[in-house]
């Protein structure tokens, strides 16, 4: 049972709102809305991929009503503008409902603004994992298998204050690109090294340099027991050295600690196989 009913809180301290003039609904053709630029933001380009998306995948079940008001006439948004300029560039949507506000001065509605924006509560790419496995995304759900079977935990809400225990794993974005460019069996390799080093948490950079060292071809010569092995005697070095690569040598840091992990890592040899080129930076520089 995930469900579960809305109860009151109690705030017996806490100081009630005048309620004001109740809000209406009604329906208005887009065309006819205007936006205020005194207060609201003109389009970035980050509106514009957001109205492009908006247009493509119009789903009233997603519909977030815009709020407006009457200004001498003329009906002004307070919020949802994109909203509105996707339905309209649709061109098959026609009229949408908007929810009407009494705001007269143009310090109230930009005040109206402020608040719609400002208090809201933003959904975390851990929310957005778990949303997607119930809609059956199936990279998602190969990511959650492959955790499972690893030992490892993607946190939906990481508590404020709570240290992070061994395997669990914030770095989302950085888990769904692992699951997508390697096989199951390959992204377990590289959670589950990580695990049994004890990462807590796993960081994004840290994924992505094991997953370089065990699975890039020009880290050809090591296996998981040996990156495992670096990562648990020199756990405490690695990410110091890994900053100062990165620092000197103006590296990305998840490529500067595949290097310095690399290069804690007893080599495996190989008789019948030519050792892969190893990038010149890992070379140049000694490492204690």
């Amino acid at each position: 049972m995930t469900a579960r009913a809305i109860t009151a809180l109690e705030f017996p301290n806490v100081p009630r709102a005048q309620i004001g003039p109740r809000p209406r609904i009604m329906r208005i053709h887009p065309s006819e809305l205007w936006v205020d630029g005194l207060y609201q933001r003109d389009l970035s380009r980050k509106s514009l991929k957001l109205i492009e998306k908006l247009v493509r995948e119009w789903n009233w079940s997603r519909f977030s009503i815009p709020v407006v008001t009457n200004v001498d006439g003329a009906w002004h948004v307070i919020d949802g503008q994109h909203t509105a300029i996707a339905a309209l560039s649709h061109g098959g949507i026609g009229e949408i409902e908007v929810m009407v506000v009494e705001s007269s001065a143009i310090g109230e509605r930009a005040d109206a603004f402020l608040g719609h924006n400002r208090d809201r509560i933003a959904v975390t790419n851990g929310e957005l994992f778990f949303a997607a496995a119930a809609s059956g995304d199936d990279d998602v759900n190969t990511a959650l298998t492959v955790c499972k079977r690893a030992g490892a935990t993607v946190l939906r809400n990481p508590s404020p204050g709570r240290p992070f225990r061994s395997g669990e794993i914030i770095a989302v974005a950085a888990l769904m690109k692992l699951i997508k460019r390697r096989s199951a069996m390959q992204a377990r390799l590289v959670i589950e090294c990580l695990v049994k080093a004890g990462l807590a948490p796993m960081s994004a950079e840290m994924i992505n340099a094991v997953d370089a060292v065990l699975h890039e071809p020009m880290y050809g010569d090591v296996e998981v027991d040996g990156v495992l092995d670096a990562l648990s005697r020199y756990g405490n070095v690695i990410p110091t050295k890994a900053v100062e690569l990165s620092l000197a040598r103006k590296l990305p840091k998840a490529r500067a600690l595949a290097v310095v992990i690399y290069q804690h890592t007893k080599k495996v040899k190989r008789s019948s196989a030519v050792r892969p080129h190893v990038l010149a930076d890992s070379e140049a520089i000694l490492l204690n």
